[in-house]
């Protein structure tokens, strides 16, 4: 199973400005020496030493993350957020490209429909579009957004195949099982989980952990327990998710907790406040690493989500 992370960050697409790109680069011009100039290598090592929010971006499409599988040719997609037009334009670029697409949503706040009109492979008449959610009326909401004086082009225009499916229960894509489980966010937002063999991935973005998250009862423990890849809602600083109690993210540390409550192997920190440098998001990255070093709990891995990251399990 390979989960790759087309857009991370939340509420609203947030592109770095130019004072930010300036800013970097005159931090990166005060660290050069003349000894980092003499050669391609000497110049390829200094590059390698500049820490990640220097050298690099997490990006700003908003939530889109696919899983693919080694053994087989299904391809999902959790949410439609601005993320999702990157990944098109890369499918079209691949000489073997996807027929069919299984799409996800958590939830249909703007953040996670608002690239769906601009995924390319949905306007060729070869492609099978398969759109889930546990929600009715799922083709009016996602034609909703497409008409005017919203947007110019209907969805009908998208020359796809497409089917809409109301989830009722688990189901099952090829060979694997895709289980939800809803979650504490304004208007209801779905968690998921992939199962494959033995490996478990959780998408859960937007969601406002609360105690009854972390209640060993059945359905939480069939869900969560021992998981070995969740992709969690980290938002908020704890100082930030205090004053915007019911807002419907989480505090990173908090995040934590529930990681290591529920002995998940590896958590990915998820949906960036759109306001956060990455600069900021580091840093929060680092503290995260050392909460979970001062509350001694271990064997949990911690990444902090950037467009292009890909994960195998």
């Amino acid at each position: 199973m390979r989960v790759k992370f087309w857009g991370v960050c939340g509420s609203i697409p947030a592109p770095q400005t130019p004072s930010q790109i300036k800013s970097k680069f005159s931090a990166i011009l005060e660290q050069i020496t003349v000894e980092d100039l003499q050669n391609a290598e000497s110049k390829e090592r200094f590059l390698a030493g500049l820490p990640p929010w220097l050298f690099g971006t997490v990006g700003a499409n908003t939530p889109c993350v696919s899983v693919t599988f080694e053994e087989s040719k299904e391809f999902i997609i959790f949410d439609c957020g601005s993320g999702i037009h990157q990944l098109g334009n890369q499918m079209n670029d691949e000489i073997l490209h996807p027929t069919q697409y299984h799409v996800f949503f958590s939830h249909f706040h703007w953040d996670h429909l608002q690239g769906l009109p601009f995924f390319s492979p949905a306007y060729d008449p070869s492609v099978r579009m398969e759109f889930y959610s546990p929600k009715p009326d799922l083709e009016k909401i996602l034609s909703g957004q497409m008409e005017p004086p919203y947007f110019p082009v209907h969805i009908d225009a998208m020359g796809s195949i497409k089917s809409y499916h109301q989830l009722d229960g688990p189901i099952k894509i090829g060979s694997h099982l895709i289980s939800y489980k809803k979650m504490n966010h304004p208007g209801d937002s779905y968690a998921y989980c992939v199962h494959e063999n033995d490996k478990r991935f959780i998408y859960a973005t937007d969601t406002e952990l609360t105690a009854q998250d972390f209640l060993k009862t059945e359905e939480n423990t069939v869900f969560f327990q021992d998981a070995d890849l969740i992709v969690l809602d980290c938002q908020y600083t704890l100082g930030e998710a205090i004053d915007k109690y019911n807002w419907g993210h989480s505090a990173f540390s908090l995040a934590v907790d529930f990681a290591a409550n529920w002995r998940i192997k590896h958590m990915v920190m998820f949906h960036h406040d759109p306001t956060y440098s990455d600069r900021k998001l580091h840093n929060i990255l680092q503290s995260a690493r050392w909460y979970l070093e001062r509350m001694n709990i271990r064997d949990i891995e911690l990444t902090l989500a950037a467009e292009g990251l890909e994960i195998s399990l």
